[in-house]
C-alpha cells in the first residue's frame, strides 16, 4: 500500500498522486471484562463488503479502558485483534487510522473510554441517565470532575493521568504504528472540558432562549403558530437556522477558546510526543471539543515537536445537525450542519492541512428516505473541499440501509496531478473530474457501480478494471473525465 502524506490542505503518496478517502467509523464502546477481548462485529466478510462498495479507510475505534485495564498493564491479546483487523484491512486495500474513543469520559460516568482506576470523581456521586445519553457533559458533575483531574494530570501510583494516557498511545503505536495501513493517530475523541464545559452548556442555554425571545432574526409569531401546529417539529425546527445556532453558541467561545489552547493543546503536544518516539512521519490527528461539533470555533494551534511544527498532522472535524440519533433526524437541516462545516473550513485555512472528516451523518428511517437529500448535501461539501471522511458509524444494517443509495458511488482515489474539482451528479448519474497532471501515469477512480461510458477531454477512453476501481493512463497536461454510470 502507498505511504499517505500531508502536503499542505492535500493528501499524497509517495508517486505524488493526491489522494481523497471515503470511509466509515468502525468504534468498540464495549467495557472491559476479564477473558477474550474481541472487537465486535467486524471480520472478514464485512471488510471485503467494504471494499466491494468503494471504500477505501476505516476509522478504527477503542477505548483506554479496553487497552490498559490496569494501570501500566496493557492488553495484548487485545491489541491482537486488532493487528488480525488491519490486516484484512490490508489484503482490501482499505486504509485504517486508530481512534483512542470516548464518550463522557468512561463506564463509571455513564458512557465509555478511560479504564475504572483513572476515573477519577474524588467522592462526587454518579446518576444514572435521564433524558438523553450526552447529559452528563451538560449537568452531570461526576463527569465533569473525571475530565477535571484528567486535565489536571492527576496521579494514579505516582504517574500522571495524561503522562499514563500518552505512555498507552505509545505502546499501541510501537504494536501497530508500522503497519502499512496505518495512516495515522486520533488521539482523543471529542474532548470535553470538564466542568468549564458545564459552565459553557448554561450559557448556551441563555443564549438560545435570548435569541429565540429577542433576535431579529427569529419570527416570534411565526414560532407560536407553528408550535401549535399538526406539523410543529418540522415548523419549529425550521426556525432553527445556523445564524440562530451561531447567535445562542456565542456566549461559548471564550471558554472553549481558553480550553483548546491552555488545556487541550498541551495534551496534543504531550501524546503526540509519545507517538513520535515510535512512528516518526504517520499522521497527527487533530479533532476539536464536544463544543466545536455546534460551530464554535476551533482554536488549538499546530501540534509542535521540540519548538517545531511536525509536518504530518491533519484536521479532523466532527458535525452534526442536532436531531441526530432521534427520529426526526428526516428535520436534519442542511443549513445549520452547512454552516458548521463552514467554521470547520475556517479552521482548515488557519491550520494548513488536509481534512478527513472523523464524524458526521447518522440514520434515518428504512421507510422514509428522504434524509437522504442531507446525506447527498454534506457529501457535497466535502467533494467542494476536496476533504475525506469517515461516516458514523458501521451497524449491522448498514448495507441493506438506504444509506447504499448514496454512498455507493464514483470518487478520486488516487490522481495522478493535482485535482481541481470533482462532483458526482446523483440525478444524471455522472461524475466528473478535473485534475492538473505533472508527468504521465494513472490515475484511480473508485467506481462501485457499472460504468455505462467514460471520456477524457471528451474522447472515449481506454481503461482498466480492479475490482470496484478503474484506472486511467493519461499524460502530462489539463484533464476532465467524464464517467457515465449505469
Amino acid at each position: 500500500m502507498n505511504k499517505i502524506i500531508a502536503q499542505g490542505k492535500r493528501f499524497i503518496d509517495e508517486l505524488g498522486r493526491e489522494r481523497i478517502f471515503s470511509g466509515v467509523n468502525m468504534v468498540d464502546k464495549s467495557v472491559y471484562t476479564d477473558g477474550k477481548q474481541e472487537y465486535p462485529e467486524l471480520n472478514e466478510g464485512v471488510i471485503a463488503k467494504f471494499a466491494e462498495s468503494g471504500f477505501n479507510l476505516i476509522r478504527l475505534g477503542f477505548t483506554w479502558g479496553k487497552l490498559e485495564p490496569t494501570p501500566g498493564k496493557y492488553n495484548d491479546e487485545y491489541i491482537d485483534r486488532l493487528t488480525d483487523i488491519i490486516d484484512i484491512c490490508e489484503k482490501y486495500g482499505i486504509y485504517v487510522f486508530l481512534d483512542m474513543h470516548q464518550d463522557l469520559y468512561s463506564s463509571v460516568t455513564n458512557g465509555d473510554g478511560a479504564p475504572k482506576w483513572a476515573t477519577l470523581l474524588d467522592g462526587i456521586k454518579v446518576h444514572p441517565m435521564r433524558f438523553v445519553w450526552a447529559e452528563g457533559y451538560f449537568w452531570g458533575r461526576a463527569c465533569h470532575r473525571a475530565f477535571d483531574n484528567f486535565w489536571k494530570n492527576k496521579k494514579v501510583q505516582n504517574r500522571g493521568l495524561q503522562d499514563r494516557y500518552a505512555d498507552c498511545w505509545a505502546y499501541l503505536v510501537k504494536r501497530l504504528g508500522n503497519k502499512e495501513p496505518v495512516i495515522g493517530f486520533d488521539m482523543l475523541n471529542e474532548p470535553f472540558p470538564g466542568s468549564s464545559g458545564g459552565k459553557c452548556f448554561r450559557k448556551l442555554v441563555k443564549g438560545a432562549a435570548k435569541t429565540i425571545m429577542l433576535d431579529k432574526s427569529v419570527n416570534r409569531a411565526q414560532l407560536v403558530k407553528d408550535a401549535l401546529s399538526k406539523d410543529r417539529v418540522e415548523k419549529v425546527l425550521g426556525h432553527i437556522t445556523y445564524e440562530v445556532l451561531h447567535k445562542a453558541t456565542k456566549g461559548c467561545n471564550a471558554i472553549i477558546e481558553e480550553f483548546d489552547k491552555k488545556r487541550y493543546a498541551p495534551f496534543l503536544q504531550k501524546v503526540s510526543t509519545a507517538i513520535r518516539r515510535e512512528s516518526p512521519d504517520k499522521l497527527l490527528f487533530l479533532e476539536n471539543s464536544y463544543y466545536s461539533n455546534l460551530g464554535i470555533p476551533y482554536s488549538a494551534p499546530p501540534i509542535e515537536i521540540d519548538g517545531k511544527r511536525d509536518a504530518q498532522q491533519v484536521f479532523a472535524p466532527h458535525a452534526y445537525d442536532f436531531m441526530v440519533d432521534t427520529p426526526e433526524y428526516k428535520y436534519a437541516s442542511n443549513d445549520r450542519v452547512g454552516g458548521i462545516f463552514a467554521e470547520h473550513k475556517k479552521s482548515q485555512e488557519r491550520l494548513q492541512m488536509p481534512v478527513i472528516v472523523g464524524e458526521w451523518g447518522g440514520f434515518g428511517s428504512d421507510s422514509d428516505d428522504s434524509w437522504l437529500n442531507h446525506i447527498e448535501y454534506l457529501l457535497g461539501i466535502f467533494d467542494a473541499n476536496k476533504w475525506s471522511n469517515t461516516y458514523w458509524q458501521y451497524m449491522s444494517s448498514f448495507f441493506t440501509s438506504p444509506l447504499m443509495k448514496v454512498f455507493v458511488r464514483p470518487f478520486p482515489i488516487a490522481v495522478c496531478g493535482e485535482i481541481e474539482s470533482y462532483n458526482y451528479d446523483y440525478r444524471t448519474k455522472t461524475f466528473s473530474l478535473e485534475f492538473d497532471q505533472y508527468a504521465d501515469g494513472e490515475s484511480v477512480i473508485s467506481t462501485p457501480l457499472a460504468i455505462k461510458s467514460l471520456t477524457v477531454d471528451g474522447s472515449e477512453t481506454e481503461y482498466k478494471t480492479d475490482g470496484s476501481k478503474t484506472i486511467i493512463n493519461t499524460m502530462s497536461g489539463k484533464h476532465k473525465i467524464i464517467i457515465n454510470i449505469h
